[in-house]
């Protein structure tokens, strides 16, 4: 919002200069971004009266004038100004001025016409007004008088950024409370003679949407003259505001929105038809705007209309129908309070964002427009004249917003802004604020005031307090910290640590939504019901995971449509699977998944280019699963799963629990997400990776260590996991090493089976092994296998 240093100073004059000012008001919290002069540098302007004008006798769009500066003698000025004429007061630039641009001002002759200074526009003064030729000053201007002083020219414009929350400041009156409250100064208000009714005109108002507009108040003002001009001081509060002047009546209306931050809207009484209505549009109401755009009414947005037809978007914009024209005679003035909800959205929506719509959808003070409504009726009747009618109001009391009933404890002050504020301070603060407060036991119980919608909770108040008692004052003190030790288990592996090792083995880590689109889910997992969300951002994003599968294959599919062929993903997160046992209906599950495709290495001359397979990633989890220390309580089994392809997908257990899944991308997935070539992936649950085996030292055995190899063949069903599972068993202490390097199927071997070449590794730490005891050892591993799978010996 932009405000005039003038005006504001007109109601509240502290006596701090301008850097001050705005530096004082962006400590408030209320930013200022720009402070700029309201016009550029310049000196010996005076107010000057046109005596006589007359046509140049050698051009004919230069006027010979005599102007009358208040001295014993006129002033002979050659002018090319189309409005110059016999009566005006402008404003003459004399001999010796110094125009923007260190233009100086010289005598001269123009066309043979002696010329002893300039009538001055408000482009050459640097003033950003819109205007064909001079200046156009009151006929009560005084002669002789600076320019600058006259317009008080030496003024800034304060561009102030508000948050949202601050609509209280939308208007000078707001502004002038927040700088009061600031420098402990009372608030001088403007004073008006408040106006009686002369005259029993009037209109009906029917409210049908209470909750959108608990109030609402209109006044008949009969006999306007809309010709009238607007006073040049009201111009210039407008310009300074950022507000183009159009006429008195518009004007006025803008400037109470300046001045107390209440929107306000004039209707042409002639043009309206019955009663006025508040009420919703039909859907299939048509309305032409004053800028002359016509918009469709949606259903949900509140029109002002009446008997016949709609009339204005309430709280938006105004209707080109109704709107005070130059034959306007009797208008009806409107001020209401719409409810925040109902005109939040609605101008964006049709691409009609107003300075009423800002105000109303942040909120206005529904206590403040019996007040405004007088304003703008005693600025009409002095201006434009005219008899004013009573004031008609239609008001929900029980729609209407209340203040808010706040308790303020002490120990929570103390304890937020970590310094104690006096409590006179406090107290003080809050009732310079306009609230009530009643002092209690170490509390304040504080009613806040109507045009403070942002209060709610003590948070707010405690803002309030630390604002207005300034931050500067509150010192810096160091917090104190003792050092300690983290509480933390030496068992628990740290997630930073899987994701290092997985960087380090190539994978980039993936951040993906965890809602997703429900078709492509459904696929993943057909028949699982997901929870979907009330409000999704779109349809494509409404149902919460179930797995991570569904976000990280999109991500490869979006990769490889982007001549991203090699593709490693990681991704932790959470999924959601509906639980009626959860508290919440939903079980919660930390997961880890990773997804490869592509070449297993980036292309080089040294390596040759395969494509990866399960066994890929399989190596890659069991990197993971190394970090635990506890890599005997993992396995693989084989398994199904709907999104893995049959006979490439495996179970992963530790301790015989299916903690997750790890396999080839079934072919049906591969079109719907976009993929090409063969996609593995895996995921498992965090809770149940994310814990180890403590490390055990023990002495490195000074007896030499046996190796013995073995093949054994067995059934291609039998897992090699569950071989060596049993060579464990039965091997005790005395095998320390066990290790599959062959398995082999073809010639040599029967079909349907498999033969798997095995290293066998004893030793012991008190002695030297016989013979004896490894063929022992080796002869009971073999004996075990075949009484459990029937394997035996290859030949």
């Amino acid at each position: 919002m932009k405000f005039s240093e003038s005006w504001l100073r007109e109601w509240v004059n502290p006596s701090v200069s301008r850097e001050a000012l705005s530096h004082q008001i962006t400590m408030a919290g209320l930013e200022v971004d720009d402070v700029e002069a309201v016009a550029a540098d310049f000196s010996g302007v005076v107010i000057g009266e046109v005596v006589e004008c007359g046509q140049h006798p050698d051009a004919d769009k230069l006027r010979v004038t005599k102007i009358n500066v208040g001295g014993s003698e006129l002033i002979d000025i050659v002018c090319g100004a189309p409005n110059c004429r016999q009566g005006l007061k402008v404003a003459v630039a004399m001999v010796g001025a110094v125009l923007p641009g260190d233009f100086k001002i010289k005598k001269a002759k123009l066309r043979g016409m002696p010329s002893e200074g300039m009538l001055c526009s408000y482009s050459e003064l640097g003033i950003n007004v819109e205007s064909d030729g001079i200046i156009e000053l009151p006929l009560d201007a005084p002669l002789g008088t600076d320019i600058r002083d006259y317009l008080q020219l030496n003024d800034a414009v304060i561009d102030v950024d508000l948050t949202a929350n601050r609509a209280d400041c939308l208007g000078m009156a707001g502004l002038a409370r927040e700088v009061g409250v600031l420098n402990r100064q009372a608030v001088v208000e403007p004073q008006w003679q408040a106006v009686a009714p002369t005259t029993d005109a009037q209109v009906t108002i029917n409210v049908k949407a209470p909750a959108a507009c608990p109030r609402y108040l209109g006044r008949v003002v009969k006999n306007v003259n809309v010709k009238a001009p607007t006073p040049l001081w009201m111009q210039e509060k407008l310009r300074r505001s950022g507000i183009r002047s159009i006429d008195p009546i518009v004007d006025i209306t803008n400037f109470v929105l300046i001045e107390f931050g209440q929107p306000m809207h004039a209707f042409d009484l002639a043009k309206l038809t019955g009663d006025i209505q508040v009420r919703l549009g039909t859907g299939e109401e048509k309305i032409t705007l004053l800028d002359g755009s016509e918009v469709t009414i949606p259903s949900d947005t509140l029109v002002i209309a009446d008997d016949a037809r709609p009339l204005a978007l309430a709280g938006v914009f105004g209707g080109e129908y109704s709107g005070v024209s130059d034959t306007t005679q009797d208008i009806l003035l409107e001020c209401a309070f719409f409810a925040p909800l109902a005109i939040m959205g609605k101008s964006r929506r049709l691409g009609l964002h107003t300075d009423s719509s800002h105000r109303f959808e942040r909120g206005v003070d529904p206590e403040m427009q019996h007040k405004v409504i007088d304003r703008a009726t005693r600025l009409v009747l002095d201006i434009c004249g005219g008899e004013a009618g009573p004031v008609v109001e239609a008001k929900s009391e029980t729609d209407l917003p209340k203040p808010a009933q706040i308790v303020l404890r002490r120990s929570k002050l103390d304890r937020i802004l970590g310094h104690h504020v006096p409590d006179t301070d406090v107290v003080e603060i809050l009732q310079r604020l306009g609230f009530s407060v009643v002092v209690g036991q170490d509390s304040w119980q504080v009613t806040t005031a109507t045009y403070r919608f942002d209060m709610a909770i003590e948070e707010d108040l405690i803002e309030e307090v630390a604002r207005i008692y300034g931050y500067n004052n509150i010192p810096n003190i160091a917090p104190v910290a003792a050092l300690r030790m983290s509480d933390h288990k030496e068992s628990d592996l740290s997630l930073k640590r899987v994701r290092a090792l997985l960087v380090a083995r190539g994978f980039q880590e993936a951040v993906t939504y965890s809602f997703v689109d429900p078709k492509l889910q459904n696929l993943v997992h057909p028949g699982l019901e997901a929870m979907v969300l009330p409000n999704p951002i779109s349809s494509e994003m409404s149902a919460m995971r179930l797995s991570m599968f569904t976000g990280l294959l999109a991500a490869v599919g979006y990769n490889q449509s982007r001549q991203q062929s090699r593709v490693r993903l990681f991704e932790t997160g959470l999924r959601f699977v509906p639980d009626i046992n959860a508290e919440s209906g939903v079980r919660q599950q930390a997961m880890l998944a990773c997804v490869i495709t592509g070449l297993q290495n980036d292309e080089h001359w040294a390596m040759e280019s395969k494509t990866v397979d399960f066994f890929d990633l399989k190596g890659d989890l069991e990197a993971i699963i190394g970090l635990t220390v506890s890599a005997s309580e993992f396995s693989f089994r084989g398994a199904t799963h709907s999104a893995l392809h049959p006979g490439q997908c495996a179970e992963i257990l530790r301790n015989d629990r299916v903690i997750g899944h790890i396999g080839a991308i079934h072919p049906s997935l591969e079109k719907p997400f976009g993929l090409n070539g063969k996609t593995i992936v895996f995921e498992l649950e965090l809770d149940a990776l994310l814990h180890t085996s403590l490390p055990l030292a023990q002495a490195v055995s000074k007896f030499p260590a046996n190796r013995r190899d073995i093949a054994v063949v067995v059934d291609e069903s039998v897992s090699a996991g569950d071989v060596m599972k049993l060579i464990r068993k039965v091997g005790e202490n005395q095998l320390v090493g066990i290790n599959l390097f062959d398995v082999y199927l073809g010639k040599g071997v029967e079909p349907g089976k498999k033969s798997l070449a095995i290293a066998l590794t004893l030793q012991d730490t008190t002695r030297t092994l016989e013979e004896k005891e490894i063929a022992e050892t080796v002869g009971s591993v073999v004996s075990a296998l075949k009484s459990e799978f029937n394997a035996s010996l290859r030949d």
